[in-house]
């Protein structure tokens, strides 16, 4: 994989508004993402007439129903939607992506042409789903959100199992909370499923601002996925803890910054654009005062100045105790010549 996927979130801060959604796609094309993703469910496929919102959704989506079947109602896209969504990131040159929530949804995706199949962090104990998104044979980047170590490895098995190669898996470390405190984090967590999996690892955030994501990459994300939307205040479950369009654009900024700085040889050598400033940088061994033919140097005869083009201070016990042959003046440059 040669450079970080970054894979922008729309999720559902569309409002269920295929306008919005075009705008939101306008904004990751701006941003420079490589993904737009969007959620593809059935409302009735997704939860029970009973099944109350999340905490922070309740609180953000500034309503008094409770209900998470009715808020996942309004929010649904419909097939031309998708067609329409589909067809519009491909005249802006983005890839377009979504999440299906059931198996039926990833025949859905998978007859629409998605070449990458993501799978929520609510999915991974979802047998039939995971099943589906193995029979697809496509590459599948598998959130882990409220999972321990061992539903990562069973939920990879399943994966496996039914047909998908281990190299053609991302797992993407994430927490599940929105917005993630950042003493939950656990970034070193993705690094230990690196370890024990031997997978190709990533992140998916959901903490306030780009701190997080960026750190994900300098310690060897592959994959970066972070909800944005186009105003934090607008009324929705995912909005006040997305990106608005400057800051995503500072976050994939950021990675293709940390990208390019953690992409050297690891030698510890001088680099091409630092090799002119050594001589200006370092020093030299000079002259501090005048002295004739014939005066043994001391210690106090001699000092470091800039610029390094000549003997070099490591050189000090060389010169101390040296003959000089000839005379010289206070700041002249010592050369090797000055010495007998």
């Amino acid at each position: 994989m040669s450079k970080v996927i970054i894979i922008a979130e729309a999720g559902v801060n569309h409002n269920g508004d295929i306008s919005l959604a075009k705008k939101l796609i306008d904004a990751a094309v701006d941003a420079k993402v490589d993904y737009v993703k969007f959620q593809s469910f059935k409302a009735d496929k997704l939860a029970s007439p009973d099944a109350s919102k999340a905490d922070y959704q309740a609180k953000n989506m500034q309503d008094s129903d409770n209900s998470q079947y009715n808020m996942l109602k309004s929010l649904e896209i419909s097939h031309q939607d998708h067609l329409d969504l589909i067809a519009y990131c491909k005249g802006k040159d983005i890839k377009f992506l979504s999440s299906a929530f059931d198996a039926e949804g990833v025949k859905y995706l998978d007859d629409l042409g998605l070449d990458i199949f993501k799978v929520p962090s609510g999915e991974i104990t979802n047998y039939p789903y995971l099943k589906a998104i193995a029979k697809t044979n496509k590459l599948a980047i598998l959130s882990t959100g409220m999972a321990d170590i061992e539903e990562i490895k069973v939920a990879l098995e399943v994966l496996q199992n039914n047909g998908v190669k281990k190299e053609n898996v991302i797992i993407l470390h994430c927490n599940t909370e929105y917005p993630t405190p950042m003493e939950d984090v656990n970034l070193k967590a993705m690094l230990t499923i690196e370890k024990e999996l031997g997978v190709t690892v990533g992140y998916s955030d959901h903490t306030l601002g780009i701190e997080v994501p960026v750190a994900a990459v300098a310690l060897g994300a592959k994959v970066i996925e972070k909800h944005f939307t186009l105003d934090k205040t607008m009324s929705g479950p995912d909005h006040k803890a997305s990106l608005e369009p400057n800051e995503l654009k500072e976050m994939v900024k950021a990675i293709r910054n940390i990208e390019k700085a953690i992409s050297g040889n690891g030698k510890k050598e001088p680099s091409k654009s630092e090799q002119k400033n050594i001589s200006i940088a370092r020093k030299s061994i000079y002259i501090a005062k005048d002295m004739v033919s014939g005066d043994v140097i001391s210690e106090s005869d001699i000092l470091p100045l800039r610029p390094g083009d000549g003997i070099s201070p490591m050189r000090w016990n060389d010169i101390v105790g040296k003959t000089l042959a000839k005379d010289v003046k206070k700041f002249d440059k010592l050369t090797w010549t000055d010495i007998v």
